[in-house]
């Protein structure tokens, strides 16, 4: 019995690659994202100038007339401003968890997309191998990244 050798000549099959990131970062799905997350992040960050402000006024309220006040007044207007210096610090940091938190969600949601149309070019096209990340080299021409922006271009206008 001779031994049969499933040896693929090179141009039996399709290779391509992709750079994620640049099509993360020209996909309009991206652009979307971020500025739904500036929207966000500006209108917290107004509340938390506010209340930076508020906190500000009480301190030079008590700096301004806290020797006229008595003693029990005193005392409470610095409860209160401690209290809410509390409060803002609190505010702040749930503000940068929550940040990197949706931060992440849409990186994933987008990374899935683009996961998804390269898939579908790939069948389309008949390609067997599609490489990404940690390439030492490749031909340009094998690159498929601006056919899966488009694709993602398309997707965004359907929407």
């Amino acid at each position: 019995m001779g031994c049969v050798h499933h040896a693929f000549a090179a141009s039996d099959y399709r290779i391509a690659v992709v750079d994620p990131n640049r099509i993360v970062e020209q996909s309009p799905q991206y652009e979307a994202a971020r500025d739904a997350l500036q929207r966000e992040v500006e209108d917290r960050e107004r509340s938390l100038r506010d209340q930076q402000e508020q906190i500000a006024a009480l301190q030079g309220r008590l700096e301004r007339d806290g020797a006229l006040m008595s003693e029990s007044e005193n005392q409470r207007l610095q409860n209160d401003i401690r209290s809410r210096t509390r409060k803002l610090k609190y505010a702040r940091d749930e503000f940068q968890d929550d940040f990197a938190l949706r931060q992440n969600e849409l990186r994933t949601k987008l990374v899935r997309q683009v996961q998804e149309v390269v898939v579908e070019l790939a069948k389309e096209q008949k390609i067997d191998l599609i490489l990404s990340e940690g390439l030492v080299y490749s031909n340009p021409r094998i690159d498929i990244s601006e056919l899966v922006i488009e694709r993602l271009k398309q997707e965004f206008k359907k929407k």
